[in-house]
């Protein structure tokens, strides 16, 4: 767990999301010689730049034309080849959204796409860097999954599942200093399948990237202080959905709230608020994340408490939604 951690500067850049996965990929370049991998002249930044060191007849780095990387990187989908293609979440969803679309999903092709610098991780680069619409823009595109990584370990996982998951799979993490969550590999990562953090019976707070860490604090501090008893569920992969473990949290809580690092329209609160829906079943219901607006800027962490992401501005949240009204007849078969 994040209790506890510590780190500096000088240590935090072998901690980051991208620098695993560059290893990772190292890893899997050595068992799977059809990987290739693909940057738009940010191969240092994106930590693809390892694999292309290790395999340097195996990468091609199209110089800063990432419309033309996504259509090369389905030429060679289409060879028998696998793609790792990376570059800034805000270049892959909206710069290159038409050929993601339509040479690599329509074709339903087997390209993976790791997106860094994603949500408000690029702080101080300013919001023409910030990517807080990429959930909405690649979960709309048939075909393709989309994974949002909790921290370093779950990218790994991540990373070496979507090597057996046919078709695109869009990865999306952090520039960097996020810090580690899980203490080990084997916590049981599956794509498609939410993992459940802790368990309770008043409260679900459904969660994913950075926003993980802070969602379990603010847990044990309600727990502690409010004595409020809250499930917290790291809906990893954002498509497929895992729509039994929400619709069983809506049974047991009957409170929902989301937390992403993201605008609260079409995102990972959209995607639960559907299955609430779909359901028929009454429930209080929040989504925590960017408002209808473009993100200020600043440092990620002065970010994430403003738009209310940390531990502090969950927590908030919580006792908000706890002091919601709605019926509370079990028998739901009239609401159906």
């Amino acid at each position: 767990m994040s209790e506890g951690l510590t780190w500096t500067v000088y240590d935090a850049n072998t901690m980051t999301q991208a620098e695993i996965y560059g290893h990772v990929l190292c890893q899997l370049g050595e068992q799977y010689p059809n990987i290739v991998g693909l940057s738009a002249d940010l191969a240092n930044s994106t930590k693809i730049g390892l694999f292309e060191k290790r395999f340097p007849d195996r990468f091609f780095n199209v110089g800063i034309a990432e419309q033309n990387m996504f259509g090369v990187a389905a030429g060679l989908a289409k060879s028998g080849l696998m793609p790792f293609v990376s570059t800034m979440a805000v270049f892959t969803s909206m710069r290159a959204c038409e050929q993601v679309r339509t040479d690599i999903c329509y074709q339903q092709l087997n390209c993976k796409i790791i997106a860094t610098h994603a949500g408000l991780s690029f702080g101080t680069a300013g919001t023409t860097h910030h990517c807080t619409e990429d959930i909405a823009i690649m979960r709309s595109f048939a075909n393709m999954t989309v994974i949002v990584p909790a921290d370093g370990i779950e990218t790994a996982n991540a990373v070496r599942a979507c090597v057996d998951h046919p078709g695109p799979v869009y990865i999306r993490i952090g520039r960097g200093f996020e810090p580690k969550f899980y203490a080990q590999e084997n916590y049981g990562f599956e794509i498609g399948k939410a993992v459940q953090l802790t368990d309770g019976t008043d409260l679900t707070i459904i969660c994913c990237g950075v926003c993980v860490s802070h969602a379990v604090e603010a847990a044990t501090s309600l727990k502690e202080n409010d004595g409020l008893s809250i499930r917290v569920i790291n809906m990893h992969t954002i498509k497929p959905l895992d729509e039994a473990i929400i619709l069983q949290a809506i049974k047991d809580t009957r409170r929902i709230i989301t937390v992403e690092e993201h605008n609260t329209i079409g995102g990972l609160g959209s995607a639960v608020g559907d299955v609430i829906a779909a359901s028929g079943k009454g429930c209080a219901f929040i989504k925590v994340g960017i408002p209808d607006c473009f993100s200020e800027i600043g440092y990620p962490e002065d970010l994430y408490n403003y738009y209310q992401l940390d531990t502090d501005g969950i927590i908030a949240k919580v006792r908000e939604v706890m002091g919601k009204e709605f019926e509370a007849d079990e028998d739901w078969e009239d609401e159906v």
